[in-house]
């Protein structure tokens, strides 16, 4: 079985984060979205409104299952017999701090790290973003899956 982690916070899931998870999961028969869990981080929508954000918005998909981790990443592939992980990239300096993280996790393991460029009309879309445009009462509906929204 070809499974995919896809690693993040998700903090909150955007329209970029769906777009490369449905745009993977023709590539591989599984994809984890997985949300990692860091005690020095303050995050805005707390770790089980997070994981029903994305529970919501690919409940229809069988083959993504979601789930939290804590460590690293390559740790959380071998525990769940996962060869890939899948990340987005947005612009040129996505690629290099994704491309040393892939690096790393190469050096560390056998997990090779399979990239796809979000689509353009998404690529200006982050969670950073999303959270400032929330903090100042902005209209971030066209930022966000319907999850999120509600």
């Amino acid at each position: 079985m070809r499974r995919a982690i896809f690693p993040g916070s998700f903090d909150p899931l955007t329209l970029g984060h769906h777009d490369i998870i449905m745009r993977g999961i023709t590539l591989f028969d599984e994809i984890i979205i997985a949300i990692g869990k860091n005690a020095d981080k303050k995050y805005m929508f707390s770790l089980e409104k997070r994981m029903q954000f994305i529970e919501e918005a690919f409940k229809d998909e069988p083959s993504i299952k979601v789930k939290t981790y804590q460590g690293l990443t390559v740790d959380f592939c071998k525990k769940e017999d996962a060869n890939f992980i899948l990340r987005g990239l947005r612009n040129p300096g996505d690629f290099e701090f994704e491309k040393a993280i892939a690096h790393t996790n190469r050096k560390l393991s056998e997990i090779e790290t399979v990239f796809l460029l979000t689509s353009s009309g998404k690529s200006y879309i982050s969670s950073s973003i999303v959270r400032d445009v929330i903090r100042n009462n902005g209209d971030y509906t066209g930022l966000v899956p319907d999850s999120v929204r509600k």
